[in-house]
């Protein structure tokens, strides 16, 4: 059985494990991600339309100073995407942040088995709270990198403007500014949450170290009555 220590060690490593296997499932399920105002003029109108958008779900509506405004409009945005360069990448963006809910998953499990046994020769023990861990901060990262680029160089919003709003051409878009929402940062949360989990292990087992170590001393640092004795 685990000593008390480990037992406390691990379990705390749990909670931040499994910490961010809740946020990840948040990000999956909001969808504050982005919103990006495009500007809009061409002779009937004038002002932008503003695109909210997560992984799954957006809505959309428009401001202008003058021209007709449609109503609010929710949509899908894989549905709103049609074969091109900006679905495949937010594909990949999906199954990135879903590779890292599945390893914090995997870390969260194998934090919590070390807290109640002692796998330490074999890959479920630290080394796999490690790798698991490190996959998750990982993945995403790299989810947080892949949005940005496809919203930014990809021009993702506008090819949503341009399917949500067939009415406007190409040219009567102007620039577009984008703003990260609350949903996008999560990420920086699970990346913390990640990093926090493999600390505490690593602290664990520096202690573990450190105390095998002074159970290893030599003799001639063994007071000299212990030793004649």
């Amino acid at each position: 059985m685990p000593t008390t220590r480990k037992t406390l060690m691990f379990l705390s490593s749990f909670f931040t494990s499994f910490g961010a296997f809740i946020v990840v499932c948040s990000m999956l399920a909001t969808q504050e991600w982005v919103s990006s105002r495009i500007a809009i003029s061409d002779a009937s109108s004038n002002g932008s339309l503003i695109i909210v958008y997560g992984l799954f779900r957006g809505k959309s509506r428009q401001e202008f100073s003058h021209g007709l405004e449609e109503s609010e409009k929710d949509f899908g945005v894989l549905e709103k995407l049609n074969n091109s360069s900006q679905k495949t990448l937010h594909w990949v963006v999906i199954l990135s942040l879903i590779l890292s809910l599945c390893t914090s998953l995997l870390s969260s499990g194998l934090t919590f088995y070390n807290s109640v046994s002692n796998p330490y020769q074999t890959f479920l023990g630290p080394v796999g709270v490690y790798t698991w861990s490190g996959f998750a901060a990982f993945f995403t990262f790299v989810t947080m990198i892949l949005f940005v680029g496809n919203a930014q160089s990809n021009h993702l919003s506008e090819e949503l403007a341009q399917t949500l709003y067939p009415l406007y051409p190409a040219a009567a878009y102007g620039g577009t500014t984008h703003s990260y929402g609350y949903s996008f940062w999560l990420a920086l949360l699970v990346v913390l949450l990640s990093i926090v989990s493999v600390v505490i292990i690593v602290f664990y087992q520096k202690v573990r170290y450190q105390r095998k170590q002074e159970q290893r001393k030599p003799m001639e640092y063994a007071p000299r009555d212990g030793i004649l004795f």
